[in-house]
């Protein structure tokens, strides 16, 4: 599934964590389950990149009433993205998305989702 997108701000909760993301609202029609994604992200310029995405509602930061979000972390990408249209196609589906206890526990599963992503696209 594709989604295109522009990014827009969000809290910086991913710089927070290490993991900086661009932040796409989900188009209304999306029937994609909730969860982790590997990706690939491709900007206007015709750049690609591996990404990891995370589709939806943000549980462990949000009290359930937050609008679903794409998120996305760019393998190997510095730079600002603010702004920029987005094509991010999401390519495998990981994990369904889960509340943790704190940001810690979140960081400690965001880095064995991208261990995981790494090893299986290329």
């Amino acid at each position: 599934m594709k989604i295109v997108g522009t990014v827009e701000h969000g809290s910086k909760m991913g710089r927070t964590l290490g993991f900086p993301t661009a932040n796409v609202a989900v188009p209304s029609g999306c029937d994609a389950p909730d969860g982790v994604y590997a990706a690939r992200v491709t900007l206007p310029d015709g750049r690609n990149f591996r990404a990891m995405a995370n589709l939806g509602v943000k549980p462990t930061f949000s009290d359930g009433g937050a609008a679903r979000v794409l998120e996305v972390h760019l393998f190997d990408f510095e730079g600002d993205l603010y702004g920029i249209e987005l094509e991010v196609e999401l390519q495998r589906f990981i994990r369904p998305e889960q509340k943790f206890a704190d940001a810690d526990a979140l960081r400690v599963q965001i880095i064995e989702d991208k261990s995981i992503i790494e090893k299986i696209c290329t």
